[in-house]
């Protein structure tokens, strides 16, 4: 089963980044998740270039038709989605590979219900299906945390492996 996770944040250390890095080792056997790079490299969203769509939003729509699932953790900008997120999602719209496609949502700070709360309902507009039990809030920003450090984290690394097991049965049945 191939997951395809998104990160609304271009920052290097990024904690959002790291939960998905976090994630991906903690997946279970015979399942992989691709953490996408490229959400930088996509124009601004123009309708008017849809039908001869740039490289980069070409190469994001395969990835993510080809995915099994979007597994999405992007942080709260100004109590908003990101623009990088927001601009991914919106190449994505008229995408009708994407429409009813699982997703989960990670949230890596408790203070970003906001961008949380609007994310999910541009995605749930979108017609991807949410997996609410596969969505959660993992309490890592200020935690001075990497990524190995939340895997070796018992609380953390459980949380976010039992998310992953909702996202793969909601995937499977």
């Amino acid at each position: 089963m191939n997951i395809l996770g998104l990160c609304g944040s271009l920052r290097a250390a990024s904690f959002n980044t790291a939960l998905l890095h976090a994630a991906s080792r903690l997946m279970p056997a015979q399942t992989r998740l691709q953490i996408y790079t490229g959400l930088g490299d996509l124009p601004l969203f123009n309708p008017d270039l849809e039908p001869t769509a740039p490289g980069s939003v070409i190469r994001f729509r395969d990835a993510v038709a080809q995915a099994d699932a979007l597994l999405i953790a992007s942080p709260e900008y100004a109590h908003g989605i990101t623009g990088v997120m927001k601009n991914a999602l919106d190449w994505l719209v008229s995408d009708e590979r994407f429409a009813f496609k699982p997703v989960a949502v990670l949230n890596a700070s408790p203070r970003a219900q906001h961008a949380d709360a609007a994310l999910r309902e541009v995605l749930r507009t979108m017609s991807a299906r949410l997996i609410e039990p596969a969505s959660l809030t993992v309490p890592v920003l200020g935690s001075g945390l990497d990524a190995e450090g939340m895997v070796h984290s018992p609380e953390i690394s459980q949380r976010l492996s039992e998310a992953l097991r909702q996202l793969l049965d909601a995937v499977r049945a």
